[in-house]
C-alpha cells in the first residue's frame, strides 16, 4: 500500500461506504420494492444529526426498518452494501427517538470519526442531500416550486421542468512548506485558543486548483507559492454544508522574500511557520492544538510531521 493511499484510508469522510447504486435512482419499481424489504434499512436524519448507539462494538447509527421509519420527510436512496441490503435517508423535523434502546443525537464533527466506513459513509451522503434539499425548495431559473426527483439526487421544477442537482463546492486546503521545511499554519479569532491548521478557500470560477492555491495563500498569509510544486494529495467530503476539501501540498517561491507571513486579519488572525520540534514542544505543553482529527487538515499536518499527533490533544 502506497503512503498516498494509507492517507486515503485514514480521512474520516472519505471511507468507502456502500455502493451508491446510482442506476437505481431513477427506476421506480425498483425503489418500491427495495422500500417494502423487511431487509431495507432507514437513516432519519435532521439539521445534520442522527441517532447514534455506543456499543460494544463502537459508535453506530441507529438504522430504522422501513415500518419505523418516519412517515413525512424527503426520502433519498443512499445505496446497497454487499450483501444486497438496500440504505435510504429520511429528513425530518426532529428526530424519531425511541426509548426502548440508548442513542443519542450526534452530528459528522462529533461522531464522523468515530463510525465504520460504512455509517461514516452514509451519515456523510444523507447530510449532504438533507442540506441541498433545504435551500433548493425553488427554481433558479423561473422562481417556481421544485419536487424531488430521483431518488433525492434531483429536483425538478414544476414550472420549466428544468432539473437542479445537487450542489458541490471545491475548496482547496493545503499544506505549504518554505526553504526550511517548516509548515505554514495559521488560526481563526473564532478557534480555541492555540488551534492551529493549514491554509483553505473556495476555488472561484475559470481558476485551476493550482491557481486557487496560490491565490488563497497569498490572500490569507501574503505568503508565495511556487505553482510547479503545488502537489494534489487526497479528497474528503465536508458537508458543511456542501463543500469538498482538496488537499495539496506546496513550497514557497523564495523569489522576493516569498515566505514573509502578512496576514489578511480577516480570514487569518495569526500564522506562524512551525517547524516539527515547535508542533512537539508545543503540544507537550499545551499550548499548541492540532486540527480536529476529524478534517483533512489534521492528515495533511500528520503527513509532513511523519507520524500522527496525539488525540488526546483535539
Amino acid at each position: 500500500m502506497t503512503v498516498q493511499q494509507q492517507f486515503v484510508r485514514t480521512l474520516p469522510l472519505a471511507r468507502v461506504g456502500v455502493d451508491r447504486a446510482a442506476d437505481k435512482r431513477f427506476d421506480e419499481p425498483w425503489l418500491a420494492a427495495a422500500w417494502s424489504h423487511p431487509s431495507t434499512r432507514v437513516l432519519a436524519v435532521s439539521e445534520g444529526k442522527a441517532f447514534v448507539a455506543d456499543t460494544e462494538q463502537g459508535t453506530e447509527l441507529v438504522l430504522l426498518s422501513t415500518f419505523d421509519a418516519p412517515d413525512e420527510g424527503e426520502r433519498l436512496f443512499l445505496g446497497c452494501d454487499e450483501d444486497g441490503v438496500a440504505y435510504f435517508a429520511v429528513t425530518c423535523a426532529q428526530l424519531p427517538g425511541r426509548l426502548d434502546r440508548p442513542e443519542r443525537p450526534a452530528g459528522l464533527r462529533e461522531v464522523g470519526g468515530l463510525l465504520g466506513a460504512r455509517d461514516a459513509g452514509l451519515l456523510v451522503h444523507a447530510v449532504a442531500l438533507e442540506n441541498w434539499h433545504s435551500s433548493h425548495g425553488f427554481c433558479s431559473r423561473c422562481g417556481h416550486e421544485t419536487v424531488v426527483a430521483a431518488a433525492g439526487h434531483v429536483r425538478r421544477c414544476t414550472s420549466c421542468a428544468r432539473e437542479h442537482y445537487p450542489r458541490t463546492d471545491g475548496a482547496v486546503i493545503m499544506l505549504v512548506t518554505d526553504e526550511h521545511d517548516r509548515a505554514l499554519l495559521g488560526r481563526q479569532a473564532l478557534w480555541p485558543e492555540g488551534r492551529y491548521s493549514t491554509l483553505a478557500g473556495f476555488v472561484e470560477p475559470g481558476e485551476s486548483l493550482e491557481q486557487a492555491v496560490a491565490r488563497e495563500v497569498a490572500e490569507e498569509a501574503g505568503v508565495r507559492v511556487d505553482l510547479d510544486t503545488v502537489q494534489y494529495v487526497a479528497s474528503q467530503p465536508w458537508p458543511f454544508p456542501a463543500s469538498l476539501m482538496l488537499g495539496f501540498t506546496a513550497k514557497v517561491d523564495p523569489r522576493d522574500g516569498g515566505a514573509e507571513i502578512q496576514v489578511d486579519g480577516e480570514e487569518l488572525d495569526e500564522a506562524r511557520w512551525f517547524s516539527r520540534e515547535d508542533i512537539a514542544a508545543g503540544m507537550a505543553a499545551g499550548t499548541t492544538l492540532p486540527p480536529p482529527g476529524i478534517s483533512i487538515a489534521r492528515r495533511l499536518v500528520e503527513l509532513w510531521y511523519g507520524q500522527p499527533l496525539p488525540d488526546t490533544l483535539v
